[in-house]
């Protein structure tokens, strides 16, 4: 079974999607005709349209997302990616790495959400797309702040889903595994990058391309659900194979 995406006429905001992930998605959401905007305090390669903006920053993603409708009267698409992942044990993390960890990954999708999610609702239409981790499940010594994050999004997602399911907007989860970006290799160095590669193993940011232009689609006819690439997904194919088939 083969899929084409078509995103003609649509605009999606990406937040943080100046590399890895949201960098590969805002190209291939071009490359499908649509208009991919990126949100983020750096800029995204050339040819990606960009606003410069601290998710944490509630008033500055107000600002950001009224422009964006103001140049194109709608947002069918949110991905918010935008995260930070330090690392320190808990008993030596200080409050400002804390409140940091939780101010642009958990608040930065509130913030982005309450501008956004209003338009969709008017709309009738949309999708929002919000990451979580396995170290939600799990935790991570080194990484209590970005685990307990992306926990805290899982519960908020399906919240909102919710709340707003009545009104033909979609809220997904993605869970992509480990993946080769430069927060990633930043984040884990060493034994820690041998461990994930020695056990789930480490993908690509295309590999996770596929499946967020799914649940971007109008074929993803589901809300509050969680989309997760386990190692017995990945020993059988991989996110980059899901996508060439959905695509080709």
């Amino acid at each position: 079974m083969k899929v084409r995406f078509d995103a003609t006429g649509e605009v999606v905001l990406v937040t943080g999607g100046a590399r890895g992930i949201g960098a590969a998605l805002a190209a291939a959401v071009n490359a499908a005709g649509g208009m991919a905007v990126v949100l983020d305090v750096t800029a995204p390669p050339d040819g990606i349209e960009y606003v410069e903006v601290d998710v944490a920053d509630k008033a500055a993603v107000e600002v950001a997302v009224k422009g964006v409708l103001q140049r194109y009267g709608r947002i069918d698409g949110l991905v918010a990616g935008a995260a930070v992942q330090p690392r320190s044990a808990v008993l030596q993390m200080d409050a400002a790495e804390w409140s940091r960890t939780l101010q642009v990954n958990l608040d930065g999708v509130v913030w982005v959400c309450q501008a956004v999610v209003p338009h969709m609702v008017a709309q009738r239409s949309g999708s929002v797309v919000v990451f979580t981790s396995g170290m939600a499940s799990t935790g991570y010594a080194g990484a209590a702040a970005y685990a307990a994050s992306k926990a805290a999004l899982v519960a908020f997602a399906k919240s909102l889903a919710s709340e707003v399911a009545g009104d033909r907007v979609r809220v997904n989860v993605v869970a992509p595994g480990v993946i080769d970006t430069d927060q990633f290799r930043s984040a884990n160095v060493g034994a820690d990058r041998e461990h994930w590669q020695d056990t789930i193993g480490i993908g690509d940011p295309d590999d996770v391309v596929g499946p967020l232009l799914f649940l971007l689609s109008d074929a993803a006819a589901m809300t509050g659900s969680v989309l997760t690439r386990e190692r017995a997904f990945a020993k059988l194919t991989s996110f980059t194979d899901l996508h060439g088939v959905m695509s080709d």
